[in-house]
């Protein structure tokens, strides 16, 4: 299981860059009552018999994790979700992508702690990935938008240690 909201939202995300989209869109709201994202890619999507399969904990086609008998991504959405008075949602078609939705009630007691908002975007705009990550936050009296694009061009890349420094501070300071 994950430890925090944000590994989860990381893990999801991370899903939609695998899948080979050339756009991956991630929104994550937040209010005193509950806490709620979106992950919407355009890879390579599923029939709805692949994705009754992705949401069954006991079944995982083998290519992603070769090895791996189980695929516990999507069940731990779900699980999560559910377990803190949340829900969720998955739309997808082959060949256009994927949309995942879940929601999480804020004073559930069962609901993970949100963890580090601002290292999950860094870490989501580090995947590898040539296509576009757009990020929309949304929380009470704030909201913003950061595109992976832009962030190239103003800092120059992903791989030196200063730029993400530099990317690490400019997130935070959304945050605050």
């Amino acid at each position: 299981m994950h430890f925090t909201l944000a590994d989860l939202v990381t893990d999801i995300t991370q899903n939609a860059v695998e899948a080979g989209a050339d756009l991956v869109e991630l929104e994550v709201s937040e209010t005193d009552k509950e806490f709620r994202f979106l992950v919407n890619d355009n890879g390579k999507g599923m029939t709805q018999e692949e994705l009754k399969k992705a949401i069954d904990p006991f079944i995982t086609d083998g290519v992603k994790h070769p090895g791996r008998k189980v695929g516990l991504g999507l069940p731990f959405l779900i699980q999560t979700a559910e377990q803190s008075g949340g829900g969720w949602d998955i739309k997808s078609e082959k060949g256009k992508g994927t949309k995942v939705t879940a929601w999480f009630d804020s004073g559930n007691f069962d609901m993970p702690p949100v963890g580090d908002i601002a290292l999950m975007f860094r870490t989501i705009f580090m995947f590898n990935s040539a296509g576009e990550i757009v990020i929309r936050r949304r929380k009470p009296n704030d909201e913003y938008e950061v595109r992976k694009s832009e962030l190239l061009e103003a800092i120059g890349n992903f791989e030196e240690v200063s730029n993400l420094i530099l990317l690490g501070e400019y997130l935070q300071s959304l945050e605050e």
